[in-house]
């Protein structure tokens, strides 16, 4: 994303922050008032294409706005200890809001209430904290929505006879169990169907999504639908199918990154439903600025930034866009 204004390195700050916080950033200006602005951004691990696609988005709009910017990412999956520390020291810089992609739903709310309690406005980003309203305003995609769209999906244009897998991520992370949740009311089902052939846990990678299905196909080899919590679940469990030799077998996915949408166009995924991570980042940037202008703070509890189905086998009733948009519109590398 092309960023027009220069930007230095804040000694001070990064200093500060040294031992949770990845890096500093800063644009020249200050905010209405004429005062310095610094807002905080806390991500998950960058590895995954999606969460560094939601911090740059969130970055250049706020370089945008002229504020400098202090940012900390989690380790590893489930990390809301380096995210704590990371805003125990925003806290302590005076930044006038954060933006938080929390690793944990509930072990960062006292920490995000410390951070309100001393004028903060704190926004997340991707999944919310549980409860929701312990944030000012959560801006993520609306994941049991994303779910029932490829649920529905799958249960039009896939086989008449079906019998699923499902591969999961810890279900008590807010957006993986919004998308079972929401496959299986798309579909129409509940988690005690016996149209369920079986279920596995992944950790959302294409490795362990090959390896988890290669343990539903050895158990369950006539399995013909097939929900993944993402894309890298999906094109792991598409390998093991075509190692095994297995065929005619219905993939869907969330997600909407370029590599995701590419195997839709390729015929290895039937159906994704796309997220916007750009749009996250940049919509709390938004509500963060009328906030520092006004003092206006953004609507509570969620605020959908949109998903879409992408597919190039449209059913009729759903409204959905082909691989060819998506490859337009997608994140990530292409």
């Amino acid at each position: 994303m092309k960023i027009s204004r220069k930007y230095t390195v804040t000694l001070a700050a990064c200093a500060a922050s040294l031992l949770a916080l990845t890096g500093c950033s800063s644009a020249d200006s200050g905010d209405a008032d004429g005062d310095d602005v610094t807002i905080g951004i806390v991500e998950l691990n960058l590895s995954n294409p999606f969460f560094s696609t939601l911090e740059k988005s969130t970055e250049a709009a706020a370089l945008e706005q002229g504020w400098k910017v202090t940012k900390a990412e989690a380790k590893v999956p489930g990390d809301s200890a380096t995210q704590v520390t990371a805003i125990e020291n925003m806290i302590n810089m005076g930044v006038k809001a954060i933006v938080l992609d929390p690793a944990n739903a509930t072990a960062l709310v006292d920490v995000v209430q410390k951070a309100r309690d001393a004028g903060i406005l704190v926004v997340t980003v991707n999944a919310a904290l549980d409860p929701i309203d312990a944030a000012d305003a959560t801006f993520a995609t609306d994941n049991v929505e994303a779910g029932k769209l490829i649920g529905a999906w799958a249960k039009a244009a896939g086989p008449k006879d079906p019998k699923i897998a499902m591969l999961d991520f810890d279900l008590s992370d807010g957006p993986a169990g919004g998308r079972h949740d929401g496959f299986l009311e798309g579909f129409g089902i509940d988690d005690s169907s016996d149209l369920i052939s079986a279920t596995a846990l992944t950790e959302g990678t294409i490795e362990t999504g090959q390896r988890e299905m290669e343990k539903v196909l050895s158990a369950h080899s006539d399995v013909n639908v097939v929900y993944a919590i993402n894309e890298p679940t999906a094109h792991g469990a598409a390998t093991a199918i075509s190692s095994l030799g297995s065929k005619d077998v219905t993939l869907v996915a969330v997600d909407g990154a370029c590599s995701g949408v590419q195997d839709v166009s390729d015929g290895i995924v039937g159906a994704t439903a796309m997220q916007f991570p750009s749009r996250m980042g940049e919509q709390a940037v938004e509500a963060i600025a009328a906030y520092l202008d006004d003092g206006t703070k953004p609507p509570a509890g969620l605020n959908n930034s949109g998903v879409e189905l992408i597919t190039d086998t449209p059913v009729d009733g759903m409204e959905s866009q082909d691989s060819a948009w998506g490859l337009e519109n997608c994140w990530g590398d292409k």
